[in-house]
Order: C-alpha cells, then structure tokens, then sequence
C-alpha cells in the first residue's frame, strides 16, 4: 500500500520514527508521500526525505491555512525549491474556509498560482480543500489542462461532486473518515469505481476507528482499505493492488 499523505515530519513523531517506519512496513505500506506545510516545515521534511529516500517523498507547496496577507513571501520559498530540485507534487495547496474565511481572496490567489507552477513542471497537484470543495473546483475547473492531475486530498463531498472530480482526472483521497460513524463518506464510497480513489492517512490527524482520537499513523491504512473493501463489498486485496497502482500512476513522475 502507499499512503499518498502523512505529515511524519512533525514534531508528533520526533521520538519514535524508526517504531513508526517499523509498524507501516508490517502493514505492507512500502511507501509514503509527505505534503508540506510552509516554509517552516521545509526542513525536517526534505531531512526525512534525505534519511529514508526509499520511502519517503516530499512534496512542495503552501498550505491555505498559512496564506495571509503576506502570502507572497511564503510563495517566494516554494518557488525557490520548485525551481531548485523536482518533487513528487506541487502540495498541499487549496483552499480552507474552516479556520478563517477573511484569507478566501489570498487564498484564491495563491491556489492559482501553485496551480500554474505545477503546470510549468509538470507535477501533479495535491488539494486541501476543507469547507471548500465547490469553490477549490470552480477555481480549478477553467485551469485544467490535458497534462494537469492531482489527487483532492481527505475527500468528503457527495456523489455529484466526486463526478465533478473525477470527471476532470483527478483522484479522491480517502482517509480516516470512512471508517467514522456519522461521516457519511461510506455510502458516497457506494458509487465510486476504484479506479479513482488513493488511500491516505493525513497522520498524525484523523485517524480512523478504532484509533480515533490519537495520533495518526501509515500503519493504520490497513484501517482504511478494509473499511473501503467492506462499504464497496470488493475483496480487501484488490482494493489495495488497486489503490496501490492508481498512486504509482498519479505519481509516476516522481524524480
């Protein structure tokens, strides 16, 4: 399995990496992609990178909960290390209108020009997009080009909007939530092939049951392709063989 999003550069997992890279690896995940933050989570991600290259993966990218007025000088950094080396996504980017919705314009903003950036580098673009996902489409849709994938992180929406999604090549992360009671990801999940989804942890956040409420971790993706092989009624193999090849595909230019 690969979980195509887990924050492990955190302070979170300072004390206990190498029990944590133990458990994911007798999980059978053999690989994990790391979504950054901004600018002051750059370093100990790429450290991580650099430590465990086979492994991990770095993204790069600024996350809509660190835009604000002064969001041009955060997006300095990312282009500098957009421009110095590749990586595997422009990510994680979007929109967030949970925590503060006066930052929507900056937001906005910043979303198209990480857009354009991943464009010009022929990377694919990995989506928050909590509160937001008719906007972050509406935003992303007169973008598109035939080159331009990406995956909408910690997907949430309804049916009409995974087609929304899909329909524009993009794939649905599915995480922690489609194991909760009341989420109501399990019956969207219903109607969806497989072929669109890739299977994510966002640890240390939202972990799925029965860990909800601790810290998150790659080793509970196990969690997670069980839960979707039981609400799809595909057999727990196939989801992961699947999944598996659907993030090797969206990723297949990783350097």
């Amino acid at each position: 399995m690969i979980d195509t999003h887990a924050h492990l550069y955190l302070k979170d997992f300072k004390e206990d990496m190498s029990e944590v890279r133990g458990r994911f690896e007798e999980q059978g995940v053999t690989h994990v992609y790391l979504p950054n933050i901004d600018h002051a989570t750059i370093d100990d991600m790429l450290e991580l990178e650099d430590r465990y290259p086979l492994q991990f993966s770095a993204m790069m990218g600024l996350h809509p909960c660190s835009v604000n007025k002064g969001f041009e000088r955060e997006l300095y950094h990312v282009e500098r290390w957009l421009d110095k080396r590749p990586f595997a996504a422009v990510g994680e980017i979007g929109i967030d209108l949970y925590w503060d919705t006066t930052t929507y314009d900056y937001q906005q903003e910043a979303f198209k020009i990480q857009i354009s950036w991943a464009i010009a580098k022929n990377r694919p673009i990995v989506i928050h997009c909590r509160e937001s996902l008719d906007q972050t489409i509406d935003i992303l849709e007169p973008m598109l080009t035939p080159e331009l994938t990406g995956v909408f992180h910690c997907f949430t929406g309804n049916l009409d909007q995974a087609q929304r999604i899909t329909d524009m090549g993009f794939k649905l992360g599915i995480g922690g939530v489609v194991t909760f009671k009341n989420g109501g990801l399990d019956k969207t999940l219903q109607d969806l092939e497989l072929k669109d989804l890739v299977l994510e942890t966002d640890s240390p956040y939202l972990a799925p049951v029965p860990y909800r409420g601790k810290r998150n971790e790659p080793s509970y993706l196990k969690e997670i392709s069980h839960k979707v092989a039981e609400v799809t009624n595909i057999d727990i193999h196939q989801v992961q063989n699947i999944t598996t090849a659907n993030a090797e595909q969206l990723f297949s230019h990783n350097p």
